[in-house]
């Protein structure tokens, strides 16, 4: 400041004060004497080129990092997501490169999805690329489902966004499945009702023991109706309680028991080659003893099915090293080849449909086990040899009760 006022400056100043004061004794006035000063003050300002008015505050200068790139936010995009410019792929984040491979930078997007729908959509003009999504097949692996979106920046710039759908078309898939194949099992048993029916009602019920052998034919349809209306509310009741999780508490030994009684009690012969083996010390489980009594029925009624005749049901009940109970089935049947065994629990799946309906299976026993055991938090696992047999075990938390009586599940332990 010091170097830019000069003498000149100096001396302009001083002859503005003596201005001042001299205005202040001759006319006495203070306001007039200020304003002499301060006109001087200004007149010098001006002279030097200085603008007296205050200085607006300068902008702090910015701090931190700089903003993130480009590339850098695409690769915090979880999904794919590509920047097209000129026809050609300029970013892609990681997600993108895994789906597409790592060489599309820098080529030709039609080369990068290779799909007519999505290379018109891509090279379409501005303003026309941006309208419904379209479904893509292939990309990736073959049974993945995406759905694209596109999008035009205001720099010419086009942004692909893929949306992995492969879950949602499964779920879809797996509804429609449902639907048909639950229809199929009712329209079977119930053509075969109506046209024994129409028969008998044609005159061969005449015949004693035509009419006897259609009449059972009739019922045993009929039950089979029964049956898989009955598993189909059940499921669909577990399905909507999947959330809840029980609370009761629930002694497995005495269940199995109860389970073994009544299986007994019943004409099923092969009742008689269950063999318990329950240790001791099993503590209680929380959960619906209602739906863990069905799940038993289910797993032993399989067992019982599949096994050969005259070997061991085998059910043991125990607790693992994890604190969860863990409860098996056993039979020593034909066994369930290794590719079968992931889809078991799928509605209505069968290894062979014959032998099962033959046998009185509906195709949902699984499947509600499955449901049964996700809803109180357990686990499920399926082991079979060809030959020798199949073992579904059970794996539930074990529940402790607190000294309010209350039951709480307790996980299995840290390592």
């Amino acid at each position: 400041m010091t170097n830019r006022f000069g003498p000149r400056f100096l001396l302009g100043m001083l002859a503005a004060l003596v201005a001042a004061i001299a205005v202040f004794i001759l006319s006495g006035d203070v306001p007039s004497a200020l304003v002499a000063l301060v006109g001087g003050i200004i007149a010098g300002l001006v002279t030097l080129g200085v603008d007296p008015s205050p200085a607006a505050p300068a902008e702090p200068e910015a701090s931190g990092p700089p903003p993130a790139r480009l590339g850098a936010v695409l690769e915090a995009i979880v999904e794919p997501v590509l920047v097209i410019a000129g026809g050609r792929v300029e970013e892609a984040n990681g997600a993108a490169r895994d789906v597409l491979g790592n060489h599309i930078i820098g080529q030709d997007v039609r080369l990068a999805i290779r799909h007519p729908a999505a290379a018109e959509r891509l090279t379409a003009p501005a303003g026309e690329g941006t309208s419904d999504a379209i479904n893509l097949v292939g990309l990736g692996t073959l049974d993945q489902r995406w759905e694209l979106r596109v999008t035009d920046l205001p720099d010419g710039r086009r942004v692909a966004h893929l949306i992995d759908q492969t879950r949602s078309y499964a779920a879809e898939r797996m509804r429609v499945d449902f639907v048909a194949n639950a229809s199929h099992e009712l329209r079977t048993p119930l053509a075969s009702i109506l046209g024994f029916a129409e028969t008998l009602a044609d005159g061969a019920g005449d015949d004693p023991e035509m009419r006897d052998r259609f009449l059972k034919v009739m019922a045993d349809e009929a039950r089979r109706m029964q049956r898989l209306v009955e598993d189909l509310i059940s499921l669909s009741r577990i399905e909507a309680e999947k959330y809840r999780l029980p609370d009761a508490s629930v002694d497995l030994g005495d269940l199995v028991s109860e389970v073994h009684s009544e299986l007994m009690d019943s004409a099923d012969g092969r009742a008689a080659d269950i063999v318990a083996d329950i240790a001791a010390n099993v503590p209680p489980v929380g959960g619906d003893r209602a739906q863990l009594s069905q799940a038993l029925h289910n797993l032993i009624g399989n067992a019982m099915k599949y096994g050969r005749a005259g070997t061991p049901v085998t059910v043991k009940l125990s607790r693992d090293a994890s604190n969860m109970v863990r409860l098996s089935v056993g039979d020593e049947g034909d066994g369930i080849p290794p590719e079968h065994i992931p889809r078991l629990t799928e509605r209505f799946y069968r290894v062979d449909s014959g032998r099962s309906r033959a046998l009185g299976g509906t195709g949902l026993g699984l499947a509600i086990v499955k449901h049964i055991v996700e809803r109180h938090r357990g686990r499920l696992d399926i082991a079979s040899q060809v030959g020798r047999g199949t073992v579904v075990t059970i794996l539930l938390p074990a529940a402790v009760s607190s000294k309010s009586n209350a039951t709480v599940t307790e996980g299995p332990k840290p390592a």
